[in-house]
């Protein structure tokens, strides 16, 4: 008996622990997309990354209307190095993430 509420109460602290991490990482996917990508401070990064790679796509060559992020700073959103950001034109950003 005691074996069976030892399993339960384990069984508990993992689904909690599950609902917890899966909360904090819709506040923070919601906070990046609703707030941090219209944010000022984006706005510059992302033109700081378009000029250094000359408005053309990493990947075709062509010109680039976006910037894709090839790491994500999980908890520390907007403080990703700009070295983890590249320029990219939206057919292959689409590809990047498909």
């Amino acid at each position: 008996m005691e074996e069976l509420l030892l399993i339960l109460i384990a069984i508990a602290i993992f689904a909690f622990k599950q609902f917890v991490f899966e909360h904090r990482r819709k506040q923070r996917r919601d906070y990046y997309r609703n707030d941090y990508l219209k944010s000022e401070a984006w706005k510059r990064k992302r033109y700081l990354v378009l000029k250094r790679d000359n408005w053309r796509c990493v990947y075709c060559g062509g010109k680039a209307t976006q910037v894709h992020h090839t790491k994500y700073a999980k908890y520390n959103i907007g403080r990703e190095p700009i070295e983890w950001l590249v320029s990219i034109c939206k057919t292959c950003h689409d590809k990047q993430h498909s």
